[in-house]
């Protein structure tokens, strides 16, 4: 098709060039017909007084040397032809024989065939005194246009073929280099489809960087599969904790049911404490999942639904939600007047997860602040805000602090029942908004939690 397409298009501009080339060479000759036209015809309008059409027109044919290869041919009304030399085989013609009977009312052009060489033909009225007193014919051999016509086209043709095998076999080794190389981005995607996702395509010509369309395309295809392939070793450790996780109180409560099976059905003692025990154990398996959940939804940055939030408003119903928890100390800092693009859902979980893990850290006398604080560009231009959650309890140990923000660590925990899913929850949040998590000793006593977010989001960081 892209052949077809090219010869279509490339004979039409060789037959325009020939015709045009035609036209122009035509025009030329029709032009030097007409010349000798006129000339003709200013000469008889000022010839000699007395003299008559006739002589004037034999004695001007004799003395006028016409360009080489015209014929001229006068017919004079009521006395008959007089023809430069070659003109006998010209009045013979019968197209000719019709125009000197009939002289045309205006002047024409056609082609003829003159001792078999083509001639382009001028036939014209001449005037005097306003009326038509001869006709004037005249022929010029254009066989050299017709050579000439002949060699363009040739070489026209010749040209066109030349760009047209050129146009075809570079396009064939540019799709043929092209096509194999999204070939080998089909195969890879075919490996990968199979599970493969160690797969990778890299620059397809080896070099180290992209610089065309292809090796973008590749880029952008490993860091698809860079992003897949974390999602995928994600959920799979996730799903090997989940499992780790679920399967103790599982346990727990298939080993308690056995054990009242095997024993005395009917003693309400040991019915209620395995009971009790049974619940206790799906309790907690009920917050695991709902954790999990939570997990789960801060993990995708896709659904973040962000929309600017006030600082001072959102901190302050936050502490007052945070008051009613449980009976403590409770302190806010100062709040800076400033807005954060976020998701207040999402923010506000991870401060409450920060707020529960505070209290269950500290007991009736101790405190609990909360604290906004930016970074120091000022209060118009700041890039970074951190939300703080302090407390006079244990705190957290130097060498603990990069474990307690992995799922289900809980190195040195108070509380037995918790899920060791908070500050991971909370972790996915600062990266799902493009931020991070501090953990540092508290001017009180304890841990300092910061969930740090920019002001607006921006991408995760990979890994």
């Amino acid at each position: 098709m892209h052949a077809l397409v090219l010869a279509v298009v490339l004979g039409a501009v060789a037959f325009a060039l020939v015709e045009n080339f035609t036209r122009s060479y035509e025009a030329v000759a029709e032009q030097s017909l007409g010349a000798e036209l006129h000339s003709f015809a200013r000469a008889a309008a000022a010839r000699p007084a007395g003299q008559d059409l006739f002589s004037f027109t034999n004695t001007y044919l004799r003395g006028h040397t016409l360009p080489t290869g015209e014929v001229v041919v006068v017919a004079i009304q009521g006395r008959g032809s007089v023809g430069s030399p070659g003109s006998v085989d010209l009045a013979r013609l019968p197209q000719v024989k019709q125009l000197l009977k009939a002289p045309p009312s205006a002047s024409t052009v056609s082609r003829i065939s003159l001792d078999g060489y083509p001639n382009l033909l001028v036939a014209a009225p001449v005037l005097v005194d306003g009326r038509v007193a001869a006709t004037f014919i005249a022929t010029t051999d254009v066989s050299s246009l017709d050579q000439e016509r002949s060699r363009l086209l040739l070489l026209s043709l010749i040209g066109a073929a030349i760009a047209l095998g050129t146009a075809v076999i570079s396009a064939f080794l540019l799709l043929r280099r092209l096509l194999r190389e999204v070939g080998g981005i089909t195969a890879a995607a075919d490996d990968i489809s199979r599970g493969d996702l160690q797969r990778r395509l890299g620059d397809p010509r080896g070099r180290t960087s992209a610089d065309d369309e292809v090796g973008q395309l590749a880029r952008s295809f490993d860091s698809m599969l860079d992003h897949l392939d974390t999602a995928v070793t994600a959920q799979r450790r996730l799903l090997s904790d989940v499992s780790h996780q679920l399967r103790t109180p599982l346990t727990v409560a298939r080993g308690q049911l056995e054990v009242l099976d095997r024993t005395d059905l009917h003693d309400p003692a040991a019915v209620s404490a395995t009971i009790e025990l049974v619940v206790d154990e799906l309790d907690h398996m009920r917050t695991l999942v709902d954790r999990l959940l939570q997990l789960g939804r801060a993990m995708e940055p896709e659904s973040l639904s962000l929309e600017a939030i006030d600082v001072r408003s959102f901190v302050s119903d936050l502490f007052e939600a945070s008051r009613v928890i449980a009976p403590r100390t409770w302190t806010l800092g100062a709040l800076p007047d400033a807005l954060v693009v976020a998701d207040p859902a999402k923010v506000r979980g991870a401060l409450l997860n920060l707020v529960e893990n505070a209290i269950e850290a500290t007991g009736p006398e101790d405190t609990v602040a909360l604290t906004v604080t930016t970074d120091q560009r000022g209060p118009s231009s700041w890039a970074w805000i951190a939300f703080s959650v302090e407390d006079s309890g244990p705190g957290i140990p130097l060498a603990a602090r990069s474990a307690v923000l992995t799922r289900f660590a809980r190195p040195g925990a108070r509380d037995a029942g918790g899920t060791g899913l908070g500050l991971a929850i909370v972790k996915a949040v600062a990266d799902a908004h493009g931020g991070r998590v501090d953990v540092a000793d508290s001017a009180l006593g304890g841990a300092k939690v910061s969930l740090v977010l920019p002001r607006t989001p921006s991408p995760p960081r990979s890994g």
